[in-house]
This record gives C-alpha cells, structure tokens and sequence, in this order.
C-alpha cells in the first residue's frame, strides 16, 4: 500500500459532486488508454512499466560505476537540460542536508550541474573552479548535439583532456545516451567511454527511473535500489487500482481537471520545506511540456512556503481567482528544534514555548490552507509520511502517471513537445547555422 495521500478537504466545496463523478469517468478512461497503449504518443510509454522492469543487474551496473566515480573524484558534473538533469536534481536536492552533506553521505560526491543553460559567466567560473579539482563527468544527451549540454561538454572535455590526458578519461566521463546513433555516442565509442542506454521509448522528462536519473543519485550517495522500490510500489497501485477503488493518480487528474473546467487556470505547486525546490521545478516541466499544447493546459507554477507568503502571498490570497493549489505536506522531519521560553519575552515567542519548529510549521500551513480557500483558491494536500528514496520515488511516479492521464483527458499528446523547436530554429538562423540562411532572413525582417 502506497505511503502518500491525497486530501480533498480544500477542494471540493468548488466542484460539484456530479462534475467530479464526470471528471473521474474520464480520468479512467484516460488511464485505460494509457494503461493499453493506443493513445496518442504511445511509443513514448517505456516509463510506465520501467520501475517493474528494472533488473537487479541493471542497478548493479549504475551503483559499481558511481562506486568508481566516488573512489577518484570530489564532483561530478552532470552535464544535460530540462529532464536529463531536473529528476536526479530533484531527487538529490530533497535527501541531501543542506549544512552536512559530506559528514553524512561519507562517499557521497559533491553534484555539480551544467548544460542547462548558456551564461557564460557560469561556465568560465565553473571551468576555473574545477582546474584544480578531482572530477568526473556525466554527459547526458540521447542525441549528443542539444546545444546547450553539447557546448558544455566540449569545454568541460577539454578541460579533462588538459588535465587528465586523453588515455586516462575513460573512468572520469560516463555518456548517458542512445543505444547505438548519435553524435555522443560515437563519441563515446571513439573515447572508450562507459555509456549507459536512455530508451528509446522514455522521453526527457519522465526518464528519471532510467540512468538518466539513477547514475547522479547513486553517486551523491543514495539508494537507487529503494528508489526505484518506492516508485514500483506506486506503479503496482496505479495499474490495479481504477478510478472508483481510489486511485491516487486518476484522482489528481481529475480534481485539476475538474477546476480547469471552472476557469482555475494556474496550478500553484506548494511546499513548506526548501528541500522540494526542485521537486516543483521537475513538476514544473513535466506538466508544462506535456499538456501545453493546441492552446490548452493548465499553467503550472510553484512557490516555496512560508517564505513566499511574504512576496506572493497577497496575489494568492487576494488577485485574480484563476489559480488552484497543490499543496506537498510532509508530515514528520528528520529532525526536530524545540522552542524554549525567554525571561524578557521582548519578541513575543513566550506562548510558543515547549513547542517544536514543525508543529508551528504545520499551524503555518493550516492556517493558509484555510485562509486561501476562504479567499477562492481551491489546495488539494498531496501527504508524505516524510523524505526518503521510497517516499520520493512514490510522489515522481505519481505525478507522471497522473501526467499522462491528464493530458489524454485535455485532448492532446503527452509525450511530444513540438513547440520546444521554434525557439532552436531560430537561434540556429541567428547563429548563422548551415541550412537556416532562408529562416535567418525572414527573423531579421521582424526585428
């Protein structure tokens, strides 16, 4: 049985009890489409299947060469974009303490990210930080020539052949890529590299559970094995469980679905611990690429809680009333700080003495919910008993599953993102790239 729950106590004085029957009709019928892979975008529907099917051996192989990563290096750089490098980063983010990393993770590497972007700033200061440093890379890319990740490596692979030699890379870059075309992976052919396979049939942004995501989890210390055990838990419910028997993802669905219909066009992802940042930027693509699509989607956006309740708050309490909320509540900490009574009392805290930090984090959050439904905006609570491999593993597979539902009950293909081309074709004409002087051309009459 699934760890997390999901509450509806915010939400279902905004919908009715027949749209929601309707909205949960369709989510299951979406769910079977998915379920018998004939909708559209079906031969992107390996990860639907992967946590089940992942091998003991296949886990094996990822954590031998995170092993060999950790015996010779302090960093690893993870050179991709959008969900070749936000599933491990939303992983790693959420279980690594922020002030005692290293004393806890003992051969855990330090994570480093590049490729996701293109200031120069960050790469030239990255490239000199890592001068005089102990670091591996790995370079994910199922083509090799994405332009930010593929500008990235060249510099981070020179830096490697300066310092290293090209005879002594072979444990120091490891390339996450296609089975057998591509420009990384002839690369990584010519340089003896060892590769690991992204599937064809898994796309970006729901490749977390392949080694795309496993490799930089295993090797900032933690366990892919109860990963991938958390995930499959989840995927046993959500294939067995319909609609009617209290499935969490076609819930989801079609409580977001069903406040669509009713004009809630923002979905506010919410966390009240910093760890989950990038747990919300992962959410963030992962919907946001999947069902914005044929002028249709639900914008998806995310605030961090109670810090944002002093800058957005006013807007979600009091602006315009298109957004709906889902709210990440994690029940019990790792650890805990009691608040103790002061003689003076001259801020005020003496009534909170005796009472631990999360229980007024917890008030915090109460308090919110309450108060941005009274103020017209609807927060479903997903629940998480706490942070940990299984617990993660749960919410990632839920929220993709739930993914896929969605997009099929809006309309449109989940599983492809044709509007993500533009802006290349564009800066490839700008850039003076061979086969786009007529596109260059036509974007330099608009400017």
């Amino acid at each position: 049985m699934s760890n997390l729950k999901i509450s509806d106590r915010f939400v279902k004085s905004f919908l009715t009890e027949t749209l929601i029957q309707k909205e949960l009709e369709n989510a299951e019928k979406a769910r079977q489409t998915l379920l018998q892979k004939k909708g559209v975008g079906n031969e992107f529907l390996g990860w639907v299947d992967l946590p089940g099917q992942t091998s003991a051996d296949e886990l094996q192989k990822i954590r031998l060469a995170a092993e060999t990563i950790q015996s010779h290096s302090q960093y690893l750089v993870v050179v991709g974009i959008g969900g070749s490098y936000l599933g491990a980063r939303a992983v790693i983010e959420a279980l690594t303490p922020e002030f005692s990393a290293q004393e806890v993770q003992k051969k855990a590497v330090k994570i480093i990210y590049a490729g996701h972007h293109l200031d120069a700033d960050y790469h030239a200061r990255l490239l000199a930080f890592l001068e005089n440093k102990e670091f591996s890379v790995n370079v994910i890319s199922k083509s090799g020539t994405t332009t930010e990740p593929a500008i990235a490596f060249r510099l981070l692979l020179s830096l490697l052949e300066r310092k290293y030699g090209r005879e002594n890379l072979k444990n120091r870059v490891y390339a996450t890529t296609d089975k057998e075309k591509g420009a990384l992976k002839q690369l990584a052919d010519e340089y003896g590299f060892p590769s690991f396979v992204i599937p064809d049939d898994v796309g970006g942004r729901y490749s977390v559970f392949t080694p795309v995501g496993l490799l930089p989890i295993a090797a900032a210390g933690f366990s892919i094995n109860k990963l991938i055990d958390g995930a499959k838990q989840m995927e046993g419910e959500l294939k067995t469980k319909s609609a009617s028997e209290g499935n969490l993802a076609t819930y989801y669905a079609s409580m977001r679905n069903g406040l669509y219909a009713q004009g809630k066009k923002t979905e506010i992802l919410v966390s009240y611990s910093p760890a989950l940042v990038f747990v919300s930027e992962w959410w963030k693509q992962l919907f946001g690429e999947s069902e914005g699509k044929n002028g249709k989607g639900i914008f998806p956006a995310s605030v961090q809680f109670t810090t944002d309740l002093h800058s957005m708050g006013q807007y979600i309490q009091d602006g315009e009333r298109h957004l709906m909320e889902t709210v990440i509540k994690v029940e019990s900490p790792k650890q805990d700080v009691y608040l103790t009574e002061k003689t003076d009392d001259r801020d005020g805290l003496n009534y909170l003495a005796g009472k631990k930090l999360s229980e007024v984090n917890q008030s915090a959050m109460l308090g919110t919910l309450i108060a941005h439904k009274d103020g017209g905006v609807p927060c479903l609570e997903i629940v998480l008993p706490g942070l940990s491999e299984e617990t993660i593993g749960e919410l990632l597979y839920l929220f993709q599953f739930a993914c896929g539902i969605s997009g099929y009950m809006l309309g449109v293909n989940p599983f492809d993102q044709p509007g993500v081309e533009d802006y290349k074709n564009n800066m490839f004409a700008l850039l003076g790239k061979k086969g786009y002087e007529k596109r260059k051309n036509e974007i330099l009459s608009h400017i």
